[in-house]
C-alpha cells in the first residue's frame, strides 16, 4: 500500500506540472505574437520617419551629411537579455555573440562601454569579466516598452554626446519562426551614412512634397532621434519575442518530458496494481485450498 501511494502522489505531482507547463506554453505562444505585432507596427512608423527624413535632407547641403567615423572608435554596447529563467540559452547566446563581435569592432576593452537590457544578460557577461555600466529592466508588457526605449536612449546619448562614444550597437534576439530565433547585431550610431544618401535621392512617390517652417537641420536632428527610438523600440519587442519564443521551446521539452515521466508511472501503476490483485487472488485460492483441505 506504501508503494501504491507513493505512486499516486507521484502521477499527482506530475499531472500538476503538466498543467502549469501546458499555461506557460499557452502565455508564451500570446506573448510571441503580441511583441511580433508590436515590431511590425513600429515598423510602419519607422517608415513614416524615413518620409521624413527624406523631406528634410532634400533641403540639407551635402556637407551637413553625417560624417564617416573610422574603425577602432570607442564603442557602447546594449545587450538584451532576460529578467526571468525558463527561456533556454537565450541569454548565453546573445552574450557569446556579442562578446565575439565586440572583438571584432573594437580590439582594446578599455574603450567598450556595455550595458545590459535584463539581470540575467548582465550577470552573464560580468561572469565574462566585463563591466556593465547600467542594466535595465525587461518590460513586462508591450506597455513598457516605451519607458525601457527611453531610458536606454538617454544613456546612449549620454555616451555619445558627453563621453564621446561615437559607435554604439545593439545586440539581440530576433525571431524566425515559431519557437525559432537568432542572435544579430545592429549598428545604432553613427547613422548609416549610405542610408542618408539612398533616402536624400530617393524619388518623392508623390507630386506634392510637403512643406516644413523649423530649420532643416533641426528636423533632421529630431528626426534622427525618432529613428533611433523606433530601433531601440524594435530591438526590444523582438528581444521580448524571442524570450517566449525560446520559452515556448523549453517549455516544449518539459512537456514532452513530463508526458513520457507520466506514461512510466502510469505503467508503474498499472502493474503494481495487478501485482497486488494477483496475490491477493493467490491468498484467495490458497486459503480455500486450505479450507477444502481440513474439510477432508
Amino acid at each position: 500500500m506504501e508503494a501504491t501511494e507513493q505512486l499516486r502522489r507521484a502521477i499527482s505531482v506530475a499531472e500538476e506540472l503538466q498543467s502549469v507547463v501546458k499555461t506557460m506554453k499557452a502565455l508564451a505562444g500570446v506573448n510571441i505574437r503580441q511583441y511580433e505585432r508590436a515590431a511590425h507596427a513600429v515598423a510602419e512608423y519607422n517608415r513614416t520617419v524615413e518620409m521624413g527624413l527624406q523631406v528634410a535632407l532634400s533641403r540639407m547641403p551635402p556637407h551637413a551629411m553625417p560624417p564617416r567615423y573610422a574603425a577602432g572608435r570607442k564603442l557602447g554596447a546594449v545587450v538584451f537579455g532576460s529578467d526571468q529563467g525558463m527561456c533556454g540559452q537565450l541569454n548565453d547566446q546573445v552574450v557569446d555573440y556579442a562578446l565575439r563581435a565586440m572583438k571584432k569592432l573594437s580590439a582594446r576593452r578599455d574603450e567598450q562601454t556595455m550595458a545590459a537590457v535584463g539581470a540575467r544578460a548582465g550577470s552573464k557577461l560580468e561572469a565574462e569579466g566585463r563591466t556593465v555600466e547600467a542594466t535595465f529592466d525587461v518590460p513586462a508588457s508591450i506597455n513598457g516598452i516605451g519607458a525601457a526605449v527611453e531610458l536606454a536612449l538617454h544613456k546612449i546619448e549620454e555616451w555619445h554626446f558627453s563621453r564621446g562614444i561615437e559607435m554604439v550597437v545593439l545586440f539581440s534576439a530576433r525571431p524566425v519562426s515559431g519557437a525559432w530565433y537568432r542572435t544579430r547585431g545592429v549598428q545604432l550610431l553613427p547613422v548609416d551614412a549610405q542610408w542618408i544618401h539612398a533616402l536624400r535621392v530617393k524619388p518623392w512617390p508623390s507630386k506634392v512634397i510637403p512643406m516644413f517652417t523649423i530649420d532643416e537641420g533641426r528636423l533632421f536632428q529630431l528626426l534622427i532621434r525618432e529613428y533611433l527610438f523606433v530601433s531601440l523600440y524594435r530591438a526590444f519587442a523582438e528581444s521580448l519575442a524571442s524570450e517566449n519564443a525560446s520559452r515556448l521551446a523549453s517549455m516544449q521539452i518539459a512537456e514532452k518530458n513530463i508526458e513520457e515521466r507520466l506514461l512510466g508511472l502510469n505503467t508503474s501503476s498499472r502493474r503494481l496494481r495487478q501485482e497486488t490483485i494477483t496475490s491477493e487472488l493467490l491468498d484467495i485460492i490458497a486459503s480455500f485450498e486450505a479450507m477444502r483441505g481440513k474439510q477432508r
